[in-house]
């Protein structure tokens, strides 16, 4: 999969991913205006560009990164793995992906609302998979 920024200084390329999931937390909404649309990578994707980059500690286990020239939001890092977080709308020209899932559901505020089926995660869900893999956040 290839991505680009608005202006196309920051390309991504990664695996091929056919899902993508939203994230309703305070800090995506705040970060994005609306829910975090992203297709979820376990490994480091090929980013090109870092000079356009700025990447920001958002939290005692995450970073955020986005384009310091178009201001467009590349990816959500969570330190010490692997794990990328990448803004879906990179990746426009990929007709074929799923949404399989929404995160954080319980935090999702009552002024929208998605229509299709997918499997939904309160917090507490997703810390209890961070524990199961010993790689939860710290709170």
């Amino acid at each position: 999969m290839k991505g680009h920024c608005l202006c196309g200084n920051v390309t991504i390329e990664l695996e091929d991913i056919n899902t993508f999931e939203a994230c309703h937390c305070t800090m995506c909404r705040r970060w994005g205006s609306g829910p975090l649309m992203a297709i979820h990578s376990h490994s480091k994707p090929d980013i090109q560009g870092e000079d356009s980059m700025t990447v920001y500690p958002s939290s005692a286990w995450a970073e955020r990164a986005f384009c310091h020239k178009c201001g467009t939001n590349l990816y959500y890092h969570q330190l010490g793995s692997e794990t990328y977080v990448l803004s879906l709308g990179l990746f426009q020209e990929d007709p074929n992906l799923t949404f399989e899932s929404q995160i954080f559901i319980d935090k999702k505020p009552d002024y929208y609302e998605f229509a299709n089926d997918t499997v939904n995660l309160t917090q507490q869900e997703l810390f209890d998979k961070f524990a199961e893999k010993g790689t939860r956040p710290k709170d």
